[in-house]
């Protein structure tokens, strides 16, 4: 069951709604915020035996604007009756909901100082202000390169609150490397901010998708699991979510499939406006391990590019993407990687798809709510 209240509810309607919960026996609340960019608003979830829960009781509170009994399984997560905003939320000045796109564009792996640094500066010089760096890298093949770890968390950051990087999306394997990363920012004055990613091979680990939720610092870019059902991995974010941190981005990044040849994998970015209809998630798109090659058609635009296009015109509000200084000597995934001087042009094409989208939507017939 969840008690939505009215946009911006003083936390005396929380502490009324909480009281009454608590005369239910098996019934534990649990309140979660939405921060959207106009209003806030507070949403508390009666987890446990609600059914023999009245709404009524709530329902006459000031101030609850509706009751809902939940069916779906993922509660959090879900778009539920009468849900019609999304969960966006803001991190380190930067903003993830459905009237924004951010390009998180950089290393798969971290590899040097100096390609870290030509990361850096060619993100200041487009105006973006996030990026991907990857210091724990789970491979298939237990001999290729696992990344640097922890050792070059000082510098990265050091790099990114120099060029103005405001937020890292950084995967981690192991619950420790939260406290590696938490380490690290607070010796490093907190120069930048950090997106933890959970990667396609952690998407059913349990245990560090608790530990990633009982922390409320860091958001969560969670990426589909590349060979279990969209459902599973839908489930697999309500584990984040139902311990009490709700700020998840929701990433497709293509599924294990002969299917897909020649691209790396199945891409599955039509699923895009499915996880948006089925939660209140914004949803990203990685294109680079969905097409996992830098091969372009006639037009001279790569097919990572298209692909990038595909996700953003079905509404999505974030973008992953592979970049290296010299994709033949990366030490992983450089076949995909994309090179420094194609960041202005991905700009540009993510600017003009998005405008097309955002045109589209408000030239409809009103029935759906409308990004800005």
């Amino acid at each position: 069951m969840i008690v939505m209240l009215e946009p911006d509810s003083p936390e005396s309607v929380v502490s009324a709604v909480l009281q009454v919960a608590s005369q239910y026996k098996g019934v534990t609340p649990r309140p979660h915020v939405i921060e959207g960019s106009e209003y806030t608003v507070t949403e508390i979830y009666l987890l446990g035996s609600t059914a023999q829960v009245p709404t009524e009781a709530f329902e006459q509170i000031p101030g609850v604007r509706q009751v809902v009994r939940v069916s779906q399984k993922y509660r959090v997560i879900g778009r539920h009756k009468g849900q019609r905003t999304s969960t966006g939320f803001e991190y380190n000045g930067i903003t993830f909901d459905e009237r924004t796109v951010q390009v998180f564009a950089g290393l798969c792996a971290v590899d040097t100082k100096e390609n870290v640094e030509s990361m850096m500066a060619a993100l200041e010089r487009c105006d973006i202000r996030t990026t991907r760096m990857g210091a724990y890298k789970p491979r298939t093949n237990p001999y290729e390169f696992q990344g640097l770890g922890a050792a070059c968390l000082p510098w990265v950051f050091e790099s990114a609150g120099r060029h103005g990087i405001k937020v890292v999306a950084m995967e981690v394997t192991h619950p420790r490397h939260i406290d590696e990363i938490r380490d690290a920012l607070e010796r490093s004055g907190n120069a930048t901010g950090v997106m933890l990613q959970v990667g396609t091979r952690n998407a059913q680990n349990f245990e560090l998708l608790k530990s990633i939720g009982q922390q409320r610092v860091f958001p969560v870019l969670f990426k589909r699991g590349m060979g279990i059902t969209l459902e599973e991995s839908l489930n697999a974010c309500e584990y984040i979510a139902s311990e009490g941190n709700p700020k998840i981005v929701f990433c497709l990044r293509g599924v294990k499939s002969h299917l897909g040849d020649p691209h790396r994998n199945m891409v599955d970015f039509a699923h895009v406006p499915v996880v948006r209809r089925l939660t209140r998630m914004p949803v990203c798109v990685d294109p680079s391990h969905a097409i996992g090659r830098p091969d372009a058609p006639p037009d001279g635009l790569p097919d990572i590019f298209h692909s990038i296009g595909q996700g953003l015109i079905a509404g999505a509000s974030m973008v992953l993407v592979d970049f290296h200084p010299n994709p033949e000597a990366a030490l992983c995934d450089g076949p995909q990687a994309l090179r420094l001087e194609q960041l202005a042009a991905l700009q540009r094409y993510t600017q003009i798809v998005r405008d097309a989208y955002v045109a589209v939507v408000k030239n409809g017939d009103g029935s759906q709510s409308t990004p800005a």
